[in-house]
């Protein structure tokens, strides 16, 4: 489990995230939403210690994260960031390889049970026989299941995941919400996940997270979280609200 106690993190005299509490259980997702530049990112990033917190503490476990070592935190917690690009030639099944790294092999030091991780994350990702193109010859879509596969065969039991649906056609956009949905539930995982699709957040969400201005404006299930006020504040539209009639889960509607 994670638990974020009342954190903020600050870019020199500037605070961009502001006392924000919450807890990640296991096998449950939550899906951080706000309008551009209200300090999501920022707050994904200090979640495994890739930022230092102003103050405030991250539990990992029950312990601070920051008694854990950086190889232990990959163990446990696992990024897809919104940058991905690779500065040097590598083959999809080497990029996914690294994903054993912390677990002791990589490059050349994998061992057959590494080789079959990777095999299968390439497998339920939708690139079986794509081992040996480059990833720099991919196109965006297939990077970012690229990138999903990686994180995936670290076997961490925390995902975070910061826009996994950018650059993905409507099809791939449901097969990475339906498997980190699945990863969750029948591996004792759970996930953050950023995005700008209120939608997808609304019918794979366990909680919602809505961040203005570097606070949490709301949060709680998608049909608490997702009212007209609520967006209305945060992004500054007027939307329709009503019921997937498939799913029963709450749909927005933006009113132009």
């Amino acid at each position: 489990m994670l638990e974020v106690q009342n954190i903020s993190i600050n870019y020199g005299v500037c605070a961009v995230v502001q006392n924000v509490s919450f807890a990640l259980r296991t096998g449950k997702i939550i899906a951080l939403l706000g309008a551009n530049g209200a300090g999501k990112t920022t707050l994904l990033k200090s979640l495994n210690g890739g930022l230092a917190t102003a103050h405030g503490k991250i539990l990992l476990n029950g312990k601070d994260l920051n008694s854990y070592s950086r190889r232990e935190i990959a163990q446990k917690i696992a990024v897809i960031a919104q940058e991905n690009e690779t500065k040097f030639p590598i083959t999809v099944l080497e990029f996914v390889l690294a994903g054993r790294f912390a677990h002791g092999s990589a490059f050349g030091w994998e061992t057959t049970g590494d080789l079959q991780i990777a095999l299968d994350c390439l497998q339920i990702c939708n690139l079986a026989g794509f081992e040996n193109r480059l990833m720099n010859h991919l196109s965006g879509g297939e990077r970012q299941r690229a990138v999903l596969s990686r994180a995936l065969a670290t076997e961490a039991k925390i995902l975070l995941l910061d826009e996994p649906t950018a650059n993905l056609d409507l099809a791939h956009q449901a097969m990475m919400f339906r498997l980190i949905n699945e990863r969750c539930k029948n591996c004792h995982s759970s996930a953050i996940v950023i995005t700008h699709d209120l939608n997808l957040a609304s019918e794979f969400a366990d909680e919602i997270l809505l961040l203005k201005d570097g606070k949490i404006l709301a949060k709680g299930e998608p049909r608490e979280v997702l009212t007209g006020e609520n967006l209305q504040t945060i992004f500054d539209v007027k939307v329709l609200l009503d019921e997937n009639p498939v799913s029963k889960k709450r749909r927005v509607t933006t009113i132009y």
